[in-house]
C-alpha cells in the first residue's frame, strides 16, 4: 500500500479488477443509450419545431383568407367603395371585423391599391406596396408572405366586385410574421420541456439497464470479463470437486476433470442424456427429478458420493441443475453419528417450539415429556416440586428435597410400570440416580438399570417390576433455572436395544435447561396471574350495597392469559337514586388491576359530590391523567406503560332515579349499555362515545343522554371482553347479545347466565364484567310534592301538610324530626333563595327530605357562638339527619336530608330546642 493510499484510506485489494465510467461495460452500454436517446429527442425537437411553425403560418394564411373574403362580400361594401368617403364608411366596420376573427390588420385599398382603411390610421391614404395585380388585373383572391412595410405577414388579398362585375376595390387582411413566430415560440417551452422529461426517463431507464447490468457484470470492462472466463474454466477443472452441469432436457452440458475422474465418465460424455451416461440409478433419479439436495450419499462404484443438486434458475419450471459432489469414502464410518447428531440438533429446535407454548406449569412439563418421546427415549417422566406446582418460589433447599409430586408421563405404551401422575415420588435412599443428580446438579446416566443397587433399594418392588417390563437404562436430569432446583426429569429405555451413554449427557441437560426456563416462566406467571386475581377480586364489590331502584345482577370473569383492569360498581345516591358503574383499564396485570381499583375508588369519592354523570367523567378524566403521568415518570415506568399495555381506561357511568324512571348516561370511550324493554324489544341507545380517560388527547367534554326507562326495563351494561373474542368482532358480538336478550320474563340474574352461556368463550383474552339492572319505579302514593312561595308565612302550612303525609304513611315517629329539619331549610331557601322553591318527600328504604331553589349559593355548616342570634339551622339538620347533603342541577340546587325509617326521632339530649315556629326566625 502507498503513503497516498494510506492517506486516503484506499485500500489497493479492495476493487482489484472492478471498472467504473466509461471503462466498464455497464458505463458504454449507458453511454451509448444515452447517446442515442439525446440525438433522437433532439431531431424529434426539431421536426416538431418546424412542423408547427409550418402549420401556423398554414393557419395564418386559412384564416386570413376567410376573414378577406368575409368581408369582401359583406352586403354594403361594393356601396361604400363607391361612396364619396369610403373611410368614414368602412373604418370602424373594419376595425370591429379585426378584433372579432382575431387577425392583425384588415386594409380596404382602391383598385390601384391605396388605402381607404387601415388598422394603424396613419397609413390610410398611402398607398399598399406589394404586387397586387393579381387581384386588380386577374379578380383573384390570393395569399402570400409578404415581406415589407410596415411588416413582414401572410396576408390574404381579395378583390371586390360590384353588380357590374367591376372591381371597385381589394380588402387585404393578415396575420404578421412576428405574431406567428411568438404563438410557435409559446409552444417552445412545452416542447422542450416534454423533451426534457423524454431525455430524462431515456436516460433514466438507461441508467436503471446499466444499474442492473452493472450487478450483473460487477462492473467490469470487456478485458475482465474475458479474463474471468478463462480463470473460471480455470478453476472449474482444478478443484478438487465434481461439478455436473444438465439442461432442462436432462443432458450433459459439462463435466469438470474431478466429476469425470469420480464418475468415470469419457469427453463424449457431453451433450448425452444423463441416463445414458452408465450413472447410479440414484443418482439418474436424482438429476432428473429437478428436485434440490444437500450432500445426499450416492454411490459411484467403490465410492461414496456427497451430493448436492440446485436449480441453474431459481424461479421458472424449465430449469436444469447444477450437481456437486466429493469423495466421502473415507467419512462412511462416521455418517451414521453425524445422522444422530442432525437428529439431535433438530430435537433441541422442536423442543424450543414446542415446550412452552402455554404458560401452565403443567401443561409445561407435559411438553417435555412429549418431546422426549420416541426420538430419545422410550418413556419419559417429569417431577416437580409442589411449591413450583403452586406457582411458589421454590425452597433454598430443594436439592435435598425427598420427594417430588410426578407431574407428566409420556410413553411408546399404555401398560407401563412407572407411578402415574399425580403420585409423590420420594428420593430416601441418597445413591439412586435422581439423588445423585439432584446433589450434584447435573445429568446422571446408569446404563445398566438391573445394576443400579440404589434404586433397586428405593423400592424393589417397582423395580423388580420395570425390570420385567424390560426397563434397562435411566437417565436423569435436575430441572434447573436461575440456579434453583424445580424438579427433575427421567428419561427410560425399554424397546431400544442401545443403552444410553456419556454422549446423551449434554443433550439431556441441554434439553432439561431449556424446559426449566419455560417451567419457570410458567411458574412465574401463574404467581402473578393468582396475585394479580386476588388483588382484582378484593378491589371489586363482594356484596351489593342494599337500594330498591333497581334489582341487580352481575357476573365478573378475569382473562385467563392475563388479568385485566374490568370493574362494575352499584353505588346508591341521595333521593332513593343508584349508580350504574361499568369500566374497563386498557392492559393486563397487576399494574392495570391496581388502577382499577384507584379509579373505583374515585368514582365512589366523586358520586359523593352528587354530580351528573358528564362531570363525574370529566373529574374522573383529570384524574386518571394523573395518576398516568405519575406512574410512568422515568424510563422505567414508560418500560412498564409499553410492556403491559396500558393506554388509558375506559367508563360508563349512569344514574337511575326511581322517582321519574329518568336515566341519565354518559361515556369516556367505552361501548354503550343494551336497554331490554318490558316486552323484549332490545335497543342499544346511541350516546355520545367521548374520549378515553387518561389520554391527553384536550378537553373535549363528556355529554350525558337521558334515557326514560318504563318500570321492568333492563339497563345491561358490559365491557368489550363480552363481545369481542377470537374469530369474533364487534358488531357479531352485539348481534348475538341483542338475540340473547330479547327472551323476555327473566330475571336479572337469569339474564347474567344466558349471555355468558351465548357468548362466553372457553378461554377468554380478556376480562368480562356484565351488569343486569331491571328498574323499579317508586310508588306515587309514597312520593309528596308542594310548591312555596317565596314568603315566611307558607313555611308553616307547607310543614303542616307534610306532618298529615307522614301520618299518612305511618310515619308519625318521624314527624317532629321532620319538621324540624323542613322547617330549617324552607326557611333558608324563601330567605337566601330564589324562584322556584320546591318541597319533596320520598318514603323508601329512608324518609327523604329535599327543598330545592333557584340560587346556585350552597350553605355552610358552621357552629354559633352563644350571642349569635342564628346559624344554627344547619348543625340542628346535621345532628338530626342520618345522611344529609347538597346536590346542583343544571339551574339551582337541591338540600336533602335522609331520616331512618322506624327511629324514634328524638333530639339529642345535650339540646335544648325551641318551638318549631320560633325556630322559622333563627337565620342560618
Amino acid at each position: 500500500m502507498t503513503a497516498e493510499d494510506r492517506g486516503k484510506g484506499r485500500d489497493p485489494a479492495k476493487g482489484k479488477g472492478r471498472r467504473t465510467g466509461l471503462r466498464s461495460v455497464a458505463g458504454q452500454v449507458f453511454a451509448l443509450e444515452a447517446l442515442i436517446a439525446l440525438l433522437v429527442i433532439v431531431a424529434a425537437v426539431l421536426v416538431t419545431f418546424f412542423q408547427a411553425r409550418s402549420d401556423t403560418e398554414r393557419d395564418a394564411r386559412i384564416r386570413s383568407l376567410a376573414v378577406a373574403e368575409a368581408f369582401a362580400h359583406a352586403p354594403g361594401i361594393d356601396a361604400a367603395l363607391t361612396s364619396p368617403d369610403p373611410t368614414a364608411a368602412l373604418q370602424s366596420r373594419a376595425e370591429a371585423t379585426r378584433k372579432s376573427t382575431g387577425v392583425d390588420f384588415i386594409a380596404v385599398l382602391s383598385p390601384s391599391g391605396v388605402r381607404y382603411t387601415d388598422s394603424r390610421p396613419e397609413l390610410i391614404g398611402q398607398k399598399a406596396t406589394g404586387d397586387l395585380s393579381r387581384a386588380t388585373v386577374e379578380g383573384q383572391a390570393y395569399t402570400e408572405l409578404f415581406r415589407g412595410a410596415p411588416n413582414d405577414a401572410v396576408r390574404a388579398v381579395v378583390p371586390v366586385v360590384d353588380d357590374k362585375g367591376r372591381i371597385v376595390g381589394l380588402v387585404s387582411s393578415g396575420i404578421e410574421v412576428e405574431s406567428i413566430s411568438h404563438a410557435v415560440q409559446g409552444r417552445l417551452p412545452l416542447l422542450i420541456g416534454v423533451a426534457g422529461g423524454a431525455l430524462a426517463a431515456a436516460v433514466g431507464g438507461a441508467a436503471l439497464v446499466s444499474r442492473r447490468l452493472r450487478r450483473q457484470t460487477h462492473g467490469l470492462g470487456p478485458a475482465e470479463m474475458t479474463r474471468m472466463k478463462e480463470h473460471h474454466e480455470a478453476v472449474l477443472h482444478a478443484v478438487r470437486e465434481g461439478v455436473l452441469i444438465v439442461d432442462a432436457d436432462h443432458r450433459l452440458l459439462l463435466a469438470n476433470d474431478e466429476a469425470r475422474r469420480l464418475l468415470g465418465l469419457t469427453a463424449e460424455a457431453e451433450a448425452r442424456p444423463v441416463s445414458e451416461l452408465g450413472l447410479d440409478p440414484r443418482t439418474v433419479e436424482l438429476l432428473e427429478s429437478g428436485r434440490s439436495a444437500t450432500d445426499e450419499v450416492h454411490r459411484a462404484g467403490d465410492r461414496l458420493l456427497a451430493v448436492s443438486v440446485r436449480p441453474t434458475l431459481t424461479h421458472g419450471s424449465e430449469s436444469g441443475c447444477v450437481m456437486t459432489m466429493r469423495d466421502t469414502t473415507e467419512l462412511a464410518a462416521v455418517t451414521g453419528r453425524a445422522a444422530v447428531a442432525r437428529g439431535r440438533l433438530q430435537l433441541l429446535y422442536e423442543a424450543g417450539v414446542r415446550i412452552g407454548t402455554t404458560l401452565e406449569v403443567v401443561r409445561t412439563a407435559e411438553e417435555l415429556a412429549e418431546v422426549a418421546v420416541p426420538r430419545f427415549a422410550d418413556f419419559a417422566t417429569v417431577e416437580l416440586l409442589e411449591p413450583v406446582l403452586r406457582g411458589e418460589e421454590p425452597p433454598e433447599g430443594a436439592a435435598a428435597s425427598a420427594e417430588m409430586r410426578r407431574t407428566a408421563l409420556s410413553g411408546l405404551r399404555p401398560d407401563q410400570p412407572l407411578q402415574p401422575v399425580g403420585d409423590t415420588v420420594h428420593f430416601d435412599v441418597r445413591n439412586t440416580p435422581m439423588a445423585k443428580a439432584l446433589q450434584a446438579g447435573h445429568a446422571v446416566v446408569e446404563p445398566v438399570l438391573a445394576a443400579a443397587e440404589g434404586w433397586r433399594a428405593q423400592d424393589p418392588e417397582g423395580a423388580a417390576q420395570a425390570l420385567a417390563y424390560g426397563m434397562h437404562s435411566l437417565l436423569t436430569v435436575p430441572l434447573l433455572a436461575r440456579g434453583v432446583i424445580l424438579g427433575m426429569a427421567n428419561f427410560w429405555r425399554a424397546d431400544t436395544p442401545e443403552p444410553f451413554g456419556e454422549e446423551d449427557l449434554s443433550f439431556a441437560e441441554e434439553l432439561a435447561a431449556r424446559a426449566a426456563v419455560a417451567i419457570d416462566n410458567a411458574r412465574r406467571f401463574t404467581r402473578e396471574h393468582a396475585m394479580a386475581v386476588t388483588l382484582q377480586r378484593s378491589l371489586l364489590p363482594r356484596v351489593l350495597p342494599e337500594q330498591s331502584a333497581v334489582e341487580v345482577a352481575y357476573r365478573y370473569l378475569p382473562a385467563k392469559a392475563g388479568v385485566g383492569g374490568d370493574w362494575f360498581d352499584v353505588i346508591p345516591l341521595p333521593g332513593a337514586r343508584v349508580a350504574l358503574v361499568v369500566g374497563d383499564v386498557v392492559g393486563h396485570g397487576l399494574h392495570a388491576a391496581a388502577t382499577m381499583g384507584r379509579l373505583r375508588t374515585a368514582v365512589h369519592n366523586f358520586s359523593t359530590l352528587d354530580v351528573p354523570p358528564d362531570e363525574l367523567l370529566g373529574h374522573l378524566d383529570e384524574l386518571t391523567g394523573r395518576i398516568e403521568n405519575g406512574d410512568t415518570e422515568g424510563a422505567a415506568g414508560e418500560a412498564r406503560r409499553r410492556d403491559e399495555g396500558i393506554t388509558g381506561a375506559t367508563c360508563l357511568y349512569a344514574i337511575y332515579d326511581p322517582a321519574s324512571g329518568l336515566c341519565q348516561v354518559a361515556s369516556a370511550g367505552h361501548p354503550g349499555p343494551a336497554l331490554v324493554g318490558p316486552d323484549g324489544r332490545v335497543e342499544f341507545p346511541e350516546l355520545s362515545p367521548g374520549l378515553p380517560l387518561g389520554l391527553g388527547l384536550g378537553d373535549v367534554p363528556f355529554e350525558s343522554t337521558e334515557l326514560r326507562l318504563p318500570e321492568g326495563s333492563k339497563l345491561v351494561l358490559f365491557t368489550d371482553g363480552l363481545l369481542e373474542d377470537h374469530g369474533r368482532d364487534i358488531d357479531t358480538g352485539l348481534g348475538l347479545l341483542r338475540s340473547t336478550l330479547s327472551q323476555a320474563d327473566r330475571s336479572p340474574d337469569q339474564t347474567c347466565a344466558d349471555v355468558l352461556a351465548t357468548l362466553l368463550s372457553p378461554a377468554p383474552r380478556d376480562d368480562i364484567a356484565l351488569l343486569v339492572a331491571q328498574t323499579r319505579l317508586l310508588d306515587r302514593d309514597r312520593i309528596a310534592e308542594w310548591e312555596v312561595p317565596r314568603d315566611p308565612s307558607a313555611v308553616s302550612p307547607v310543614r303542616n301538610a307534610a306532618a298529615a303525609k307522614l301520618s299518612e304513611w305511618g310515619l308519625d315517629g318521624l314527624a317532629f324530626t321532620a319538621e324540624l329539619i323542613l322547617s330549617e331549610l324552607i326557611t333558608n331557601a324563601v330567605r337566601y333563595g330564589a324562584d322556584p322553591v320546591r318541597v319533596r318527600l320520598l318514603h323508601d328504604r329512608t324518609l327523604i327530605c329535599e327543598v330545592s331553589d333557584g340560587s346556585s349559593t350552597s350553605p355552610h355548616l358552621r357552629h354559633a357562638a352563644t350571642t349569635d342570634e342564628g346559624g344554627r339551622g344547619l348543625y340542628l339538620v346535621a345532628q338530626y339527619a342520618e345522611r344529609w347533603g347538597t346536590r346542583y342541577a343544571r339551574r339551582g340546587k337541591t338540600i336533602w336530608a335522609e331520616l331512618r325509617v322506624g327511629a324514634a326521632g328524638s333530639e339529642p339530649v345535650a339540646m335544648v330546642v325551641p318551638d318549631l315556629d320560633a325556630l322559622e326566625d333563627l337565620a342560618w
